[in-house]
């Protein structure tokens, strides 16, 4: 290698340098944003519409759901009662959603020369997210050759199609995943009924979720959990009303956005006014 070439993989752009430095993954929901260091209490009572289903209307739907449903016999009859494995094969296909529809939305921009309204910055925010859980339960197990092998041949398959059904129907996609998301939480109610009973052991939580989560020091496994079920309820509400907006023909999320902010700031004028 050439010396000078040497010499500048050492030196890291100072920019670059910044921006490693400075920027962490943030979570997706706004009660692990605030300040106050979260308990089991309080992550017991997220408000997350525990068993909450989207009932299919349309074809596109219903294909959806068998589909998500078909889906589900492979780990349940895989993995079985092992939740940790079933968790982390879950997160590396559950990351794949957001980063598809993500970059298939920012070439449409780019393309059209034009904004996205919206969509990019939250579908690449999910994609995040989701690898953020698997970093999580990658600290508590070590996958088999066999596992990693199945990773592999799994998240091929399933982002090439995924891949092309987002292309030809985003909306189907959409709805999709909210039905996959509706089935982590069905997962990760399980992997608490584990702990609760006994079968899995309730350890102390990894330092990457008590750090990304902003859990309290003493948190354990079982805290960990109910965070990740409540991050997966998100996706399954937020998915589902993304399907919608596609289907209603109202893609502008930014507009609305704008409009109930301006509607909000109204109000408080009011109320500032009337005081």
């Amino acid at each position: 290698m050439h010396p000078s070439v040497a010499q500048n993989t050492n030196e890291i752009p100072k920019d670059l340098l910044r921006e490693v430095q400075s920027t962490r993954p943030m979570p997706i929901r706004g009660e692990f944003l605030e300040g106050q260091q979260l308990t089991t209490d309080i992550l017991e009572h997220l408000d997350i519409g525990e068993g909450k289903h989207r009932e299919p209307m349309t074809m596109s739907d219903k294909l959806a759901y068998r589909v998500v449903k078909m889906l589900r016999v492979i780990p349940d009859t895989y993995f079985g009662n092992n939740h940790l494995m079933r968790a982390v094969m879950l997160e590396t296909i559950a990351a794949v959603p957001g980063m598809v529809g993500g970059m298939l939305r920012h070439m449409r921009s780019l393309r059209n020369m034009s904004e996205d309204n919206g969509w990019i910055v939250h579908l690449l925010h999910e994609a995040e997210n989701e690898r953020m859980h698997l970093m999580t339960w990658m600290k508590c197990l070590q996958p088999s050759i066999w596992d990693r092998l199945l990773v592999l041949g799994a998240q091929g398959v399933f982002f090439n199609s995924y891949f092309w059904l987002y292309v030809f129907s985003p909306k189907t996609a959409h709805r999709m995943c909210g039905y996959l998301e509706e089935e982590a939480v069905v997962s990760y109610t399980h992997f608490l009924d584990a702990i609760d009973s006994g079968a899995i052991t309730n350890g102390p939580a990894p330092t990457v979720a008590v750090e990304y989560y902003n859990l309290h020091p003493e948190a354990t496994l079982r805290d960990v959990v109910l965070a990740v079920r409540a991050d997966e309820a998100l996706h399954r509400d937020a998915n589902h009303h993304l399907s919608d907006r596609i289907s209603n023909c109202r893609e502008n999320i930014s507009y609305d956005a704008q409009t109930i902010q301006t509607s909000k700031v109204k109000d408080a004028d009011r109320a500032t006014s009337a005081a």
